[in-house]
């Protein structure tokens, strides 16, 4: 392979990236774009998030990848190529890409990734796509060519994912459309309802992060600023993690029944070797406090965790980018582009 390769994870809250030239190293960026005058990058990644809901009418501040798929693919492009060449070093120009996709969606939007890279102006040498609960479980340290089965959930911002995972492929697997965003709001919403509080989604975002929890009893508080929902002006006010806990606890469950719906389709033989070695979380939404002890309550198998589970998935990617066992794992599309 091409010594300038780069691995890409696009998420709906932030991109990661990985380059071989650059000794490996991974960068994280909040995936956001600002537009102004309707076709002009004003800002992108952190910079453009520090803007969100602060933002004026003459800017509009989007994110590029929704649900999973690309939401704007123009300005998806022109960021992602932008950045990796004021931000990674290595040549862009006839490198060789490697990107992750979720799993359950349709060959049109697996093609759009593809073709995100392969129809550039950089002309890469190479683009390959790799599912991404796959490249989760080899940036975990797993060995995915093996013929043991392996269930992992990714707790992304817009999807979970939940998989199982033998002899490099996906056995079961199950795309369910809400994240970790789909919390926030039930925050917001709770909030409203039971303080006549209005908060924004960045408020909602820290709330959960501070405070969430998979089970009761934490007794953590946190002061956010709102707006009163009577008098319409700006207030203080306390919220203690139970709040946050019944905000989100519906939301914890529906989660749980979906893995308990693939442990029950899983095959005795690879359902074994789950017990065995226990369900793996990783993705943003796994930091969620006691998560682990609550799947486990549930579902009467270990749960592991991991530090940085946002870059699994991209630590995944550089194995499989530099590693020759896992050459067979990434597939091109390119022959099956539309004519």
């Amino acid at each position: 392979m091409n010594n300038n390769i780069f691995g890409i994870d696009f998420g709906t809250c932030n991109f990661k990236v990985f380059c071989k030239a650059a000794g490996g190293k991974i960068l994280t960026e909040k995936n956001t774009i600002a537009i102004i005058n309707k076709n002009q990058i004003y800002a992108y990644g952190d910079a453009a998030y520090a803007m969100y809901e602060k933002a004026p009418e003459t800017i509009n501040v989007t994110f590029p990848v929704s649900s999973g798929v690309i939401a704007d693919y123009n300005f998806l492009q022109m960021m992602i190529f932008d950045y990796l060449e004021s931000k990674m070093k290595g040549r862009v120009k006839n490198a060789e890409f490697l990107v992750s996709v979720p799993t359950d969606i349709t060959d049109v939007e697996k093609r759009a990734f593809f073709e995100l890279f392969y129809k550039s102006k950089y002309r890469p040498k190479n683009v390959m796509l790799c599912e991404k609960p796959i490249a989760d479980a080899v940036g975990l340290g797993i060995d995915v060519n093996e013929p043991t089965g392996v269930m992992v959930v990714d707790m992304g911002a817009d999807t979970i994912e939940i998989s199982v995972i033998s002899l490099g492929g996906l056995v079961l697997s199950d795309l369910m459309h809400f994240g970790s965003n789909r919390l926030d709001e039930s925050i917001i919403s709770y909030i409203r309802r039971e303080f006549n509080l209005v908060i924004g989604k960045k408020t909602a975002m820290a709330l959960k992060e501070e405070l969430g929890s998979g089970l009761p009893g934490r007794t953590e508080t946190m002061v956010v600023v709102g707006l009163d929902v009577v008098s319409g002006l700006p207030v203080e006010r306390e919220i203690g993690a139970g709040v946050i806990y019944e905000a989100i606890k519906g939301n914890l469950e529906s989660i749980c029944a979906s893995v308990k719906l693939i442990l029950e389709k899983t095959p005795p033989e690879l359902a074994k070797d789950v017990i065995h070695s226990g369900i793996y979380i990783t993705g943003g939404g796994s930091r969620i406090k006691d998560l682990d002890q609550l799947f486990t309550q549930i579902t009467n198998i270990k749960v592991n965790t991991c530090e940085d589970p946002e870059e699994s998935a991209v630590r995944g990617l550089a194995k499989i980018a530099t590693d020759s066992k896992y050459k067979r794992i990434p597939f091109s599309m390119k022959n099956n582009m539309l004519k």
